[in-house]
């Protein structure tokens, strides 16, 4: 079943449309949304560090590589 809705935003006209999926199907959805979040994030950290080196902030950039390591000690359980 799906149920399509039509809203006015910002002088557009949007539709939002709703479908039922089984539950394993939107499982695997959550999955790999979950997983490209933190792929996204991972990249994202990867250019914050490589753009503090580049402009010679050693001490920051420790700083990033100190959180990443305990955000993976927490992660792993280490």
């Amino acid at each position: 079943m799906s149920l399509a809705q039509s809203y006015a935003f910002g002088g557009r006209k949007m539709t939002t449309l709703t479908v039922g999926l089984p539950d394993d199907t939107t499982q695997r959805l959550n999955s790999l949304a979950c997983s490209r979040a933190r792929a996204l994030a991972a990249w994202d950290t990867e250019n914050h560090f490589r753009t503090i080196v580049a402009t010679g902030y050693v001490a920051q950039a420790l700083t990033v590589l100190d959180r990443l390591d305990a955000d993976e000690r927490q992660a792993t359980g280490s």
